[in-house]
């Protein structure tokens, strides 16, 4: 089971998006695939396909200990993954969490009861650095990192780089930049073209080969309740976020063999 936080502390830059339309195109190569919405807004729940308001379980009962990851899940009706469901519910779990023990890491305990059931695990983190942004990078692997190629991007970038770091040094020493996703991205904009240009010279092979452009349609599929790559399969923005889906698998492909041989060579 591989875990990846898809994070960003700037608010708006399509971690939801990402999130929802990767755990579809996952979803429809065949990869088990769960999403873990973080974010009280519940935006990635009702992407999903579900309805925030009508939930009697959300990841709320999970984080706090009323409920098992089991009881909490839903299936996408839209799309071929499953859910662990957010509504307004999760934002009181921010001040009950302080109190209880192990706090930072509910959620990493909940995911290992159930790591024969999935091939991927994604995590949509809240854009502020909470409680709950913790637990979803204290759980991962490693941080996806969704972006759009203007000025201020690069500035929160710096501020978010800095916080892997911290939550490397002492809660998860697992955790790693994945990679960055380069999204809403206008190839006729020359700002859009020089960040990219510096994103690609500064962080070299952790950029995806994937771009997403900005797509009305990926923008439409929201208020449906079906991701993008779904709504319309056609569209550029979907046509990316499938072949970012085969970037993934590619990449965890190799990360695995890689991990195979190291261990070969060890005994």
């Amino acid at each position: 089971m591989h875990i990846f936080a898809i994070a960003n502390q700037k608010g708006g830059v399509g971690k939801t998006t990402t999130t929802v339309n990767l755990a579809a195109a996952l979803g429809q190569a065949g990869q088990r695939t769960l999403l873990v919405d973080l974010d009280p807004q519940g935006n990635a729940t009702m992407g999903s396909g579900i309805d925030k308001r009508s939930l009697t379980r959300s990841v709320y009962q999970l984080l706090v200990g009323l409920d098992s990851l089991a009881a909490v899940r839903v299936a996408s009706p839209t799309g071929a993954f499953d859910v662990l469901p957010a509504n307004r519910d999760l934002a009181g779990a921010e001040i009950e969490l302080v109190d209880l023990e192990l706090r930072e890491t509910r959620l990493k305990t909940a995911l290992a009861a159930q790591r024969a059931d999935y091939d991927f695990v994604l995590i949509d983190c809240p854009p502020s650095l909470s409680l709950l942004t913790l637990n979803g990078l204290c759980a991962a692997h490693g941080v996806i990192i969704p972006m759009q190629c203007e000025y201020y991007a690069l500035e929160g970038l710096s501020d978010l780089v800095n916080t892997i770091k911290k939550v490397h040094a002492n809660l998860n020493r697992d955790l790693k930049i994945i990679g960055l996703l380069r999204v809403m991205f206008d190839t006729r904009s020359t700002l859009s073209n020089q960040v990219s240009a510096q994103l690609e010279q500064h962080f070299g092979a952790k950029v995806f080969k994937t771009i997403v452009p900005r797509n009305v349609r990926l923008a439409e599929a929201p208020s449906y309740g079906v991701p993008g790559v779904l709504f319309d399969k056609s569209a550029k923005g979907a046509v990316a976020y499938l072949a970012f889906a085969q970037e993934m698998i590619a990449r965890v492909k190799q990360w695995d063999a890689e991990e195979m041989n190291q261990g070969g060579q060890a005994t």
